[in-house]
């Protein structure tokens, strides 16, 4: 199981948009900002390059009591004791992910619809990426944008965390909380923002002021 509170705000690092930042620098940057979660997530490094990164950015969740992921890569989350990995729907099968991970560590699912969600809280995830939201070119899904109404309705049959990922902005971060989402996903608006600190706290600023209107 993972907290609710962890799902509030998740930075997924990426050095392509990070002016220069590499991973570690963006993790940094956003907890020092208030992120309740960092996602490791490089499509091209090796394990061997990605494991010193990914052990720092470990010991940078530790001490600011944020929740560590790594996207894709089981091997690296369990070799660096992260929290938990994160698969999309062409990774390991989560049934997979779930025995080979153990009952303390924590199993996220990219989802794109009501089925694919339903059928990953069944496998045992703890939590659902739904998306994309919104029209993005960050993350290239294959999958149309599917709007606010799919978390409606993946809320309506499914009580785990729910994160919205996909153009998530300061300005439609709140729809996206309204329609049930517990939090969400940001890569770009953050990563690729002048001041990775302050964008996050903007982020969390417009996020509780969602919650407080639900």
């Amino acid at each position: 199981m993972i907290p609710r509170q962890a799902c509030r705000l998740c930075v997924v690092t990426d050095p392509e948009l990070g002016r220069g930042l590499g991973h570690v620098d963006i993790a940094r940057l956003a907890l020092e900002g208030g992120a309740t979660m960092i996602q490791l997530r490089d499509k091209s490094a090796g394990l061997r390059r990605l494991l010193p990164k990914a052990r720092e950015i470990a010991g940078l969740c530790r001490a600011h009591g944020a929740h560590f992921i790594v996207n894709d890569r089981l091997d690296l989350a369990l070799a660096v004791d992260a929290d938990g990995v994160h698969l999309g729907q062409d990774d390991l099968p989560s049934m997979v992910a779930r025995s080979t991970l153990g009952p303390g560590k924590i199993l996220g699912v990219s989802t794109h619809s009501l089925e694919q969600a339903v059928r990953a809280a069944q496998e045992g995830a703890d939590y659902l990426g739904i998306g994309p939201i919104f029209p993005t070119t960050t993350k290239v899904t294959g999958y149309a944008a599917v709007d606010c109404g799919t978390i409606r309705l993946v809320r309506a049959r499914i009580d785990l965390p729910l994160v919205a990922i996909g153009g998530i902005s300061v300005s439609n971060v709140a729809g996206v909380i309204q329609a049930g989402a517990t939090g969400v996903a940001v890569i770009s608006a953050i990563v690729g923002a002048d001041d990775i600190r302050e964008a996050t706290r903007a982020f969390l600023t417009a996020i509780r002021h969602a919650e407080s209107g639900r």
